[in-house]
C-alpha cells in the first residue's frame, strides 16, 4: 500500500466512526481494526500496530468518558498523537553547526539511494549557508566514485575519493582530514552498501567510524523494503551508533510503513524524506505535520514556509492589500501560478491545504495539472496588459477568446476553460474583501476570532470541517500567531 492510500484509509476509518449516530465500543473497535490492517498492509511491524491499538484503547475509555466531551474529537486526536509517538523517538538528532567542522557518515543497503541522499543533504545545507563536502568510502561497489563525482560536480560541492585505493578507511580519513585542512564544516562521509546484510558490510562500518569519529551516523532506508525495515535498521544500530534516519523514495509509488518500523527499531528520528529524484526533493521531516497530512489533515505551516520561500518579501505587502481588497485579476492569478511552479513537486505543495489536494489535485494527475497551469500561463502570455488588469469577465469577448487562442497555439475551448477557473478562483477571493488584516504582534483575542469568522466563510465546507470547525480555526490561527502570515499563506494557496 502506497503512502497516499494508507492515509486514505486511515482517514476514511475516522470518518466512518465519526459519522456513526451512537460511538460505542463496538464502532470505535471497527475503527481501529480498519486502521490496523491498512497500518499492517503498509507494512508497519506487526508489534508497533498492535502497541498503538492497546494505547488508544487505554486513553479512549468510552464509558468513563465525562457526559458533554467530544468522544470523535477524543478519538481522533488519540490516533493522531499514537501516530506520531511512533514516529518520534523523544529525542533530537544531532544538529551540526556553521563554522564547526561536523562529520557525518551515512550507512544502508546498496540501492537505498545512499549516495545520492548524501548529495542531497549536502546540497539542503549548502543552501543554508554551510560549506560542504563529499568523501566517497564506497570502494565496494563499481561505479560509486563516478556517480558521487558526477552528483557533487553537478551541485558544485566539493568531494574526494580514489580509482586506485581499496582500503575505504584510508580514503575516509584522506577525505576528512583533507577537507577539515579546507575549512569545510560538514564533511559527508558515504560508505558501502551491499545487497544483504552481511558480517563484512557491518565489520568495515566500524572500521570507519572509529577511524572518522563521526559526529552523526545517518541509517538511509529504501521506504519500499517492508516488513524488512524493523529487522534491518536494528541490525544497522547494533553495528554503528546510528543516530538518525533518512527514508527514501517516498514520491507516492512505495510503502511508507518501514519509516515507522525503523524509528522504532534505531530509536532515531527521520530527519528527511526523499521525495524523487532531483536534487531538490528532499523535505526537512517533522513528525506532527507529516502525521496531519496523512490523514488528509493538511499542513498550513509547511505551506506557510513554502510561500516564504518563494514570494518575496517586498511583494507580501502588495499581496494581502490584493486580498483584502477583494479584487482578482487575471494578472494576479498568473503571479500565484508562478509561485505554485517555484514551490517544488505540486502534489507536494497541495498535499499541504486541506481538501485541496482532492479538489484541485486529484492523485496520480499531479503532472497533468501543473502542465494546465503552463497551459494557462501561455495562454495569458497571449493576453493585452488591459486584458490581464481587468476585473471586468464581460471584456473577455468572443473575438478576443479568439486572438487569444490562435496566439497561445491552443483551442478555443482551452482559453474559456481557462476562463471559468479564473472566475472560480475570483469568486473565492472576492469573499476576502474587507478583511481587516492587523499587523505582527497584534494579533488580539477580539481580532483573531473576527478573522476566523471571515475565514469560515469563506474556507470550503469540507476543509473547515477537517481543521475541526471553528474551535479549530480559531486554535489554527493562534498557533500561527499572525493573521498576517495566514493571509498570505492563504493568498499563494489559493492560486
Amino acid at each position: 500500500m502506497v503512502l497516499a492510500e494508507l492515509g486514505g484509509r486511515i482517514s476514511r476509518a475516522i470518518q466512518q466512526m465519526s459519522d456513526a449516530t451512537i460511538i460505542d465500543e463496538k464502532v470505535l473497535n471497527e475503527c481501529l481494526n480498519e486502521i490496523t490492517r491498512a497500518l499492517l498492509s503498509a507494512d508497519v511491524q506487526f508489534q508497533l500496530v498492535r502497541d498503538m491499538q492497546k494505547n488508544i484503547k487505554a486513553i479512549v475509555n468510552l464509558e468513563d468518558l465525562a457526559a458533554g466531551h467530544n468522544k470523535r474529537k477524543i478519538i481522533q486526536r488519540a490516533i493522531f498523537n499514537e501516530l506520531c509517538k511512533m514516529l518520534d523517538p523523544g529525542k533530537p538528532s544531532f544538529t551540526p553547526k556553521k563554522g564547526k567542522p561536523s562529520i557525518i557518515m551515512f550507512v544502508g543497503l546498496q540501492g537505498s539511494g545512499k549516495t545520492t541522499t548524501c548529495t542531497k543533504y549536502a546540497y539542503y545545507h549548502q543552501k543554508k549557508g554551510w560549506k560542504p563536502a563529499l568523501v566517497c568510502a564506497d570502494t565496494f561497489r563499481a561505479g560509486a566514485f563516478d556517480q558521487l563525482k558526477q552528483n557533487a560536480t553537478k551541485a558544485k560541492i566539493p568531494f574526494y575519493g580514489s580509482y586506485t585505493e581499496s582500503d575505504p578507511v584510508k580514503i575516509a580519513v584522506e577525505g576528512v582530514e583533507t577537507f577539515k585542512k579546507e575549512n569545510c564544516d560538514l564533511i559527508i562521509v558515504d560508505t558501502s552498501g551491499r545487497h544483504k546484510q552481511e558480517a563484512s558490510l557491518f565489520e568495515e562500518m566500524r572500521q570507519v567510524s572509529e577511524a572518522t569519529k563521526p559526529d552523526l551516523v545517518i541509517f538511509v532506508m529504501d521506504s519500499s523494503i517492508g516488513q524488512a525495515a524493523f529487522d534491518q535498521a536494528q541490525a544497522f544500530k547494533q553495528s554503528v551508533p546510528v543516530g538518525a534516519v533518512i527514508v527514501t523514495k517516498m514520491d507516492g509509488h512505495a510503502k511508507g510503513g518501514g519509516a515507522l518500523s525503523a524509528v522504532a527499531a534505531t530509536k532515531s528520528p527521520v530527519i528527511f524524506i526523499g521525495t524523487g529524484e532531483h536534487m531538490d526533493e528532499f523535505e526537512v521531516f517533522d513528525v506532527k505535520p507529516f502525521v496531519s497530512r496523512l490523514l488528509g489533515m493538511g499542513d498550513w505551516t509547511g505551506f506557510m514556509d513554502k510561500i516564504h520561500e518563494v514570494v518575496p518579501m517586498d511583494q507580501q505587502p502588495e499581496l494581502l492589500q490584493k486580498l483584502s481588497e477583494g479584487n482578482f485579476t487575471l494578472r494576479i492569478m498568473y503571479e500565484q501560478f508562478q509561485n505554485i511552479l517555484k514551490m517544488g513537486p505540486i502534489g507536494q505543495v497541495f498535499s499541504m491545504l486541506p481538501g485541496f489536494s482532492q479538489e484541485l489535485m486529484p492523485k496520480g494527475r499531479e503532472k497533468e495539472s501543473q502542465a494546465k497551469i503552463k497551459r494557462y500561463m501561455t495562454m495569458m502570455d497571449s493576453m493585452t496588459n488591459e486584458e490581464l488588469d481587468s476585473t471586468n469577465p464581460k471584456l473577455m469577448n468572443e473575438s478576443r477568446i479568439m486572438r487569444i487562442a490562435r496566439g497561445s497555439g491552443r483551442q478555443v475551448r482551452e482559453v474559456m476553460e481557462m476562463m471559468e477557473e479564473y472566475k472560480r478562483l475570483a469568486k473565492i477571493w472576492s469573499k476576502m474583501k474587507g478583511l481587516k488584516i492587523p499587523t505582527r504582534g497584534d494579533m488580539n483575542m477580539r481580532s483573531r476570532n473576527m478573522n476566523a469568522q471571515h475565514m469560515s466563510k469563506v474556507l470550503p465546507p469540507q476543509m473547515l470541517k477537517q481543521i475541526g470547525g471553528m474551535g479549530g480555526l480559531q486554535n489554527l490561527m493562534k498557533q500561527m500567531g499572525s493573521a498576517k502570515d495566514m493571509m498570505g499563506m492563504f493568498g499563494g494557496g489559493e492560486s
